[in-house]
């Protein structure tokens, strides 16, 4: 059994899923899975008790955590698998390294690309292996990276996400509204300032996504390119995105199933 955790800047999710090895079929279906916010890890500890208990009493426990939120949240997941699961727990904290799963990381110092980051790309690859990715990942920051059809994380793109955006505006401006939950606008030109707001955080991250397409078409022109969509303001944005005859797959969990790709697939 392997439990998958993806602990980032605003939640931790978490999924739980049986070891298949190297031909382990993707998308995969969790046998559990969860999430809470980051202030709330503590409850992780009720919810892992109840896997605890369906463990083998002689069973060890492959742990693997994406970790970018920080050496605290580390410490506190360390001591809540330990405290639920015991000397059973195989911990390993995912980092990026020069090479995992299929896919080589380009960065110029690979340890410094954003595990997270690295996880999703090698999830990527395992879902549509062989194909040219763009991989858009839209949470508290939104990323866009590119992965090669010969398995290369060749790099990308970080700005403030959605969310981070709208707050951004409500904190450094004196008299813009917060934003604490976003709808669709009705129109892009919005005729009040709540949506003037979300429009323009939804113009910036499709125009930045669109941006990062357009510039690979002219990079390499003619090459068939997917792009993939995922974090949790991809529903909002997905459908603002022109990307022309660009297949778009929305995906859910994507660090969780990079995650899963690279421990079966071995270091």
């Amino acid at each position: 059994m392997m439990l998958l955790i993806d602990a980032g800047n605003t939640r931790i999710k978490w999924a739980l899923a049986a070891a298949a090895g190297e031909a382990a079929a993707l998308p995969v279906r969790w046998l559990q899975q969860g999430a809470v916010e980051r202030a709330g890890v503590q409850a992780l500890a009720q919810d892992w008790a109840a896997l605890a208990s369906q463990l083998a009493p002689a069973a060890d426990l492959q742990v693997c955590v994406s970790n970018v939120a920080g050496t605290a949240l580390r410490e506190s997941l360390q001591a809540i698998l330990h405290t639920v699961f015991g000397p059973r727990a195989v911990i390993e904290w995912f980092a990026s390294t020069p090479e995992r799963a299929g896919l080589r990381n380009g960065y110029r110092h690979p340890g410094q690309l954003g595990c997270d980051r690295f996880a999703a790309a090698i999830g990527a690859r395992a879902l549509f292996p062989g194909q040219e990715l763009l991989v858009a990942t839209c949470g508290t920051a939104t990323t866009i990276d590119l992965v090669t059809a010969g398995g290369v994380f060749e790099g990308g793109m970080i700005l403030p996400g959605f969310g981070t955006m709208a707050t951004s505006l409500a904190l450094n401006t004196a008299q813009l509204p917060r934003i604490d939950g976003a709808a669709p606008p009705e129109r892009l030109f919005a005729d009040n300032t709540v949506d003037a707001i979300v429009a323009g955080c939804i113009a910036a991250q499709v125009g930045a996504i669109e941006h990062a397409l357009a510039e690979r078409r002219r990079l390499h022109p003619g090459a068939a390119l997917r792009c993939l969509l995922a974090g949790g303001a991809g529903v909002l944005l997905a459908p603002y995105l022109a990307l022309g005859d660009t297949p778009l797959e929305k995906v859910d969990n994507l660090v969780l199933i990079g995650l899963y790709a690279a421990m079966n697939h071995g270091r």
